[in-house]
């Protein structure tokens, strides 16, 4: 039998296996604190290359690895650790992977060699992996009902997003007044506060599979993920498609990737359930993640080089041009909760696309000078409209997964997002170079070595017009900065095109915010349930007896046939410009 939670009673914040005795809202601090060590170390690092190079001196090969360990490993071994959790405890697997994260770091930090430092930099990726869908799925048990998880999820993405603008300001920071392992030193206070907090505060949560972990289809998954995203990194590195230390890793890891899905069907108790992604708003919102990092990080890494070797900006002004665009983002994430609740998933999803290209097209208008005002407007609509898209998207992906599958369904969408920002970087600077390239060739008085050496980057180009020097050297310089301007503008409209295609993904999505009643079960008297949150001035369901005895609730859409035995609660659909819930005509199960 069960009782249902009423209008006026509040209900339980803690899913399956969770402990109740924890503050909800201060879990999620927890939860922001962590996902914020996380981001921050994804991007600290990137000032600290130069100073670390000159201490070091590891070789081309050794520093990419430095820079690249890190993602790579936390790529792969998202859906080991994001099932692992499901299994065995994501607050157990969370706790591990904070203390791996702060030994890791102190080993970096004190790092003499290179190796010691790729080694250190992997270690990290671990304890990142261990830690990034923990949070998410922690996040998915503790808030059942939807619109405070709405609420969550927007708090949890706006923590990403300062993670990822404030590592290198930060890391500059500490590069200019200390030494470049002082960026990883900074992990370690933080981790000691919150591996006990956590263990405090934070409650178990798991999965409702029994069977035993698929040891071997975990560890295909992640050398599947790991050889795609090497591939794709390789790719945006300029490194031709059909080399095979390119090609193979692609190719194996798709191999891995496809068997690995086959494996996953013919299990009784799969890793990943992959009847997850026979839902259309699953698979879309997987999708939507892929496109919208896809030409954020792309755009990022262009408008970096843009701002400093175009317009002339230093990298301390550069980082605060580029700070509109996180607040902006934050701003979204703040406010994603009510919008969503006002647009429903699709046209919240397909607006922020819609936005997001808007503000791409208007910095086609970009050229040779600077024009403050114009990147400013662009850099905020950008911020606000990526970071809507990628709330809603993460939103409805995870309420689409059961709570039991939490874990896998965070680690799909984690991995979504790295594989988004690596093949945004492989595709939009393939474009870019396409686009630049062919210009520096036949340049008046330039040798045609040098027009090669040119073509590899903006900055290399400008090294070698000084190497030149008089009127062949800045006939150079002129046309690569005119050629890198023209291959921004092409590399523009084709994000522009990407994110069209991901407002047409959208219309996959559904209309309004599904939300289910919430349910406890009890002895005594078998009620039908009633939405967990009524519009203001709604009043509250009275109860009416139904034939035979049995208590029924009653809302003010009309009266409700009592439940059989066995049955499940009706799922409550809020559309976007009402507040009073009614029932669902589509039967899908609520979430």
């Amino acid at each position: 039998m069960a009782r249902t939670i009423t209008a006026g009673t509040r209900p339980r914040p803690l899913g399956h296996g969770t402990d109740g005795g924890a503050n909800r809202w201060v879990v999620l601090v927890v939860l922001c604190v962590s996902l914020l060590l996380v981001a921050l170390d994804a991007t600290v690092l990137h000032v600290a290359v130069p100073s670390l190079t000159e201490d070091l001196r590891p070789s081309s090969t050794a520093l990419l690895w430095i820079v690249d360990a890190y993602p790579l490993i936390c790529a792969s071994l998202l859906i080991l650790f994001g099932t692992l959790g499901d299994r065995v405890g994501r607050r157990r697997v969370l706790l591990i992977g904070y203390g791996l994260f702060g030994v890791a770091s102190a080993v970096a930090a004190l790092a003499t060699a290179p190796e010691v430092l790729i080694g250190a930099r992997a270690l990290l990726g671990v304890g990142g992996a261990m830690i990034m869908p923990a949070t998410l799925s922690l996040l998915r048990a503790v808030f059942p009902d939807r619109r405070e998880r709405a609420t969550a999820i927007g708090i949890w993405t706006a923590t990403a997003a300062i993670g990822a603008a404030t590592g290198p300001v930060l890391g500059g920071f500490l590069v200019e007044n200390y030494w470049w392992g002082s960026v990883f030193l900074i992990n370690i206070p933080l981790m000691a506060l919150i591996l006990p907090l956590g263990r405090l505060l934070l409650p178990e949560s798991r999965g409702g599979s029994d069977g035993p972990w698929d040891v071997f289809g975990a560890l295909m998954a992640a050398a599947g993920v790991l050889g795609v995203v090497l591939g794709v990194k390789r790719l945006g590195a300029g490194d031709p498609p059909l080399e095979p230390a390119t090609a193979g890793p692609l190719l194996l890891g798709v191999a891995l990737l496809v068997v690995f899905v086959r494996r996953q069907k013919r299990r009784a108790h799969p890793l990943i359930d992959m009847r997850l992604f026979a839902r259309a708003a699953f698979t879309t919102s997987v999708g939507c993640v892929v496109l919208a990092m896809l030409a954020l990080v792309g755009l990022q890494l262009i408008a970096v080089q843009y701002l400093q070797l175009v317009i002339g900006l230093s990298p301390l002004e550069t980082g605060l041009r580029l700070l509109p665009l996180t607040f902006a983002a934050m701003a979204a994430g703040a406010t994603g909760s009510y919008t969503l609740r006002r647009l429903g998933p699709r046209r919240m999803v397909g607006w922020g696309f819609l936005l997001t290209a808007s503000a791409v097209l208007l910095l086609v208008l970009m050229g040779h000078h600077d024009r403050p005002l114009l990147l400013t407007v662009g850099f905020v609509l950008l911020g606000f409209g990526l970071q809507t898209t990628l709330f809603s998207a993460y939103e409805s992906m995870l309420s689409e997964a059961p709570p039991e599958s939490a874990g896998g369904a965070a680690a799909i969408g984690e991995t979504s997002y790295q594989l988004g920002a690596g093949m945004g970087t492989a595709l939009l600077g393939s474009v870019m170079n396409a686009a630049y390239a062919p210009a520096l060739s036949g340049v008046p008085g330039v040798p045609d070595s040098a027009a090669k050496a040119a073509t590899n980057s903006l900055g290399e180009a400008y090294q070698v017009a000084e190497q030149l020097g008089g009127t062949a050297g800045e006939a150079l310089h002129t046309a690569a900065r005119h050629a890198f301007v023209h291959g921004l503008h092409v590399t523009l409209f084709v994000s522009a095109g990407l994110l069209l295609i991901g407002a047409l993904m959208a219309l996959r999505l559904p209309r309004v915010m599904e939300c289910a009643a919430i349910q406890e079960p009890e002895t005594g008297e078998d009620t039908v349930p009633a939405p967990a949150y009524p519009a203001p001035g709604d009043a509250e369901p009275k109860r009416r007896t139904a034939p035979g005895g049995a208590p029924q609730q009653r809302t003010g859409g009309g009266d409700r046939k009592p439940r059989t035995g066995g049955e499940t609660a009706d799922a409550v659909r809020v559309p976007a410009s009402r507040g009073r819930a009614e029932p669902a005509g589509s039967g899908r199960p609520g979430h």
